[in-house]
């Protein structure tokens, strides 16, 4: 249930741009790469994303269930 309500949240978060640290990075670095090499730096960037969706998704879930657990008590 709460995978299910942070999946749905998270498509409320529109975070499409990229920040300056990161553009003036990796757009000069991609630019000197070959296609190969393009293709490599893209799976990597691919895995940190879903490294740092994941762990979101966990930090979510510990903070929902203690704030739940916080409510309970308050409750009691």
């Amino acid at each position: 249930m709460i995978d299910a309500m942070y999946n749905y949240r998270q498509g409320d978060i529109h975070s499409a741009e990229f920040s300056d640290e990161f553009n003036k990075l990796c757009i000069p670095f991609e630019n000197s790469l070959s296609e190969e090499q393009i293709d490599m730096f893209h799976k990597i960037l691919d895995c940190v994303s879903d490294t740092a969706a994941a762990e979101l998704r966990a930090a979510y879930k510990v903070g929902f269930k203690g704030g739940a657990t916080m409510m309970q008590k308050i409750q009691d």
